[in-house]
């Protein structure tokens, strides 16, 4: 896992906001999946810092995020 300020990097990327983020401006995630990571930013601050998990890394937190264990 790799924690980047690369603006450069998060400028490239096609960003997507969480279906679960609201339109009040609260906590609101974005992705951008790559060939080999996916990466994480917060999408009240864009040019801030971005995480960076493997895809296969990514699968299992959404896995085990939307399992009725955290629910």
């Amino acid at each position: 896992m790799n924690n980047t300020e690369s603006s450069t990097v998060a400028s490239d990327l096609a960003w997507f906001k969480s279906s679960y983020s609201g339109t009040e401006g609260g906590d609101c995630v974005e992705v951008a999946p790559a060939t080999a990571v996916v990466h994480v930013r917060d999408s009240k601050a864009e040019a801030g810092p971005t995480l960076t998990v493997s895809r296969q890394a990514w699968t299992g937190f959404v896995g085990l995020a939307s399992s009725e264990r955290c629910v």
